[in-house]
């Protein structure tokens, strides 16, 4: 457990043992210029569970450098059809490492393992508003958070991408208000852009939860701002560096 008031606004630790299952391309669909999302189908989804929007699960794929070897990475689960047994990844082409390659060489029939999820952090869907912030790199988590929230509930996204063509739309029942931040040539580890934005935010009246994930730096300006610029209590928010500029595959956590 994280974090506790009372018996409301639970944050909860949830684990399970990781599991490898081999997977097969179903479909690929370039939504847009900088996302790219393969579905897969297996039998051994069968036992699949994820219980968070910002999940991850293990990628192993060829290392590029050591032929015959592999390397791991770290992906969100966008959709999970369990009927169907079909699971949904997004893949942000904002570097050429050795996901990326293979996402954009990958065709139906291709198969691809994967392991866990290891772990989830869930959330409790009884906040007032929720504000959710990133890069193209956490798109996938947003994208499955905004979609899984309560009808009508308060819902805020700011989010930078390249350009208008990078924009995605999302099936909410919640009250979503999107904010587009274009880059325009801004480099992705510049904290500016999402900072300006944010400035401008309206904190909506009740309890809120904030979720941000981005170039590890970025994220930890941002947890800071929202900490000591704008109030917001600690135990209600999560942030994450999905990746760290100059090393491949690394990732950060801020704890509370």
């Amino acid at each position: 457990m994280l974090c506790r008031a009372e018996t409301r606004h639970t944050v909860e630790r949830l684990r399970q043992e990781p599991k490898k299952r081999l997977l097969t391309v179903e479909s690929v669909a370039r939504l847009t210029p900088s996302m790219l999302r393969l579905t897969f189908t297996s039998p051994q989804l069968a036992d699949f569970v994820s219980h968070a929007p910002d999940d991850h699960v293990k990628l192993f794929l060829p290392d590029p450098n050591r032929p015959g070897e592999t390397v791991l990475r770290d992906y969100t689960p966008r959709a999970f059809d369990a009927a169907g047994r079909r699971l949904t990844l997004d893949f942000a082409l904002h570097d050429a490492g050795p996901a990326t390659a293979w996402a954009l060489k990958a065709r139906p029939g291709d198969t691809l393992t994967i392991g866990g999820p290891r772990g989830s952090v869930v959330v409790a869907d009884d906040f007032d508003y929720y504000l959710l912030i990133g890069d193209e790199s956490a798109l996938p988590a947003i994208g499955r958070r905004v979609e899984s929230l309560r009808p009508g509930v308060a819902v805020a996204s700011v989010v930078v991408v390249n350009g208008p063509e990078d924009v995605q739309t999302f099936a909410a029942a919640a009250h979503w208000t999107p904010l587009w931040v274009f880059r325009r040539g801004a480099h992705a580890d510049d904290a500016t852009l999402l900072r300006r934005a944010l400035s401008g935010w309206a904190k909506p009246e009740g309890d809120g939860f904030v979720w941000i994930a981005a170039e590890a730096a970025v994220a930890r300006r941002l947890r800071d701002y929202m900490i000591e610029d704008r109030g917001h209590p600690k135990n209600w928010i999560k942030a994450a560096g999905y990746w760290v500029r100059g090393k491949a595959g690394a990732h950060e956590k801020f704890e509370a």
